[in-house]
């Protein structure tokens, strides 16, 4: 125990050392609010997640192509390795009607939990995510982004906080600045398959110098989760963008799918 502690300890030490990047992994292309639970050993998840931009940028921004009727797929798979390790690996992509399907850039994320025998009233756990977007897609090519995680489910009622902090390696020097750029969701089980909520995506610029409100990103997302099954997810709801910094109107949609190789090893209080 005391062993899988002190690497647990070790781990999350780790993370908190890595810097962190803009908020391309909420730039429509990876829309989510994460829960604390990590995938156990042996599981791996497919996710897919499908965004349009219906009413976004119209003309390029600081080099990036506009966002309006662009659709993201990205396709994120994860990997548990402990009951309290997994590693995540996203692969970005962009449709348009000028460019075609185009490639957009690759992340790695690993996280770490507080497994469940610790006995804390709040789930938590801590992700670092680290990767490469194509400069005509991010005005920063190389980044990072650390994110603390907390969340609770209550009898019907569940939420979610991530305040993330983000920075970059490259790009104009607002991005090299660290940037807070939280997240927070609050749902409610109207039955045991459907769940209903709002989930909230901001960015508020670089800590130091905190933007001005219209230049923040800032958006909610009313929102459906569907649980059909164990082995599945499902996620999906409009996102309206309230500043001007942020693409007006969206919609998001997750589907995910839970493989299991093997007997895996439940998390429990023997973590």
């Amino acid at each position: 125990m005391i062993r899988k502690r002190a690497g647990i300890y070790t781990s999350l030490a780790v993370l908190c050392l890595v810097a962190s990047a803009r908020l391309f992994a909420q730039e429509n292309y990876e829309i989510q609010v994460y829960g604390s639970e990590t995938l156990p050993p042996k599981t791996t998840m497919v996710e897919l997640h499908s965004n349009f931009t219906i009413q976004g940028s119209t003309t390029p921004q600081d080099g990036v192509v506009p966002t309006q009727h662009a659709m993201h797929e990205t396709l994120e798979i994860t990997q548990g390795f402990t009951p309290w390790f997994e590693t995540g690996f996203y692969v970005f992509t962009s449709i348009t009607g000028s460019n075609g399907w185009e490639w957009v850039g690759d992340h790695i994320r690993p996280r770490v939990r507080a497994p469940e025998s610790w006995h804390w009233p709040v789930g938590v756990s801590l992700s670092a995510e680290f990767g490469y977007q194509r400069r005509n897609y991010s005005t920063t090519t190389w980044d990072w982004e650390i994110r603390p995680i907390i969340d609770k489910q209550q009898g019907r009622l569940y939420w979610a906080f991530n305040p993330a902090f983000d920075k970059g390696f490259t790009g104009p020097p607002h991005d090299k600045a660290w940037t807070f750029a939280p997240a927070a969701k609050v749902s409610w089980n109207f039955t045991k398959q459907i769940a209903g909520g709002l989930e909230y995506y901001g960015s508020f610029g670089p800590v130091a110098n905190i933007d001005p409100f219209h230049d923040q990103q800032q958006a909610i997302y009313p929102v459906i989760d569907l649980d059909v099954s164990p082995k599945w997810e499902i996620n999906f709801g409009p996102g309206i963008g309230f500043t001007a910094g942020t693409d007006h109107l969206l919609f998001k949609t997750i589907i995910g799918r839970r493989f299991t190789w093997g007997k895996s090893e439940k998390q429990n209080s023997t973590d």
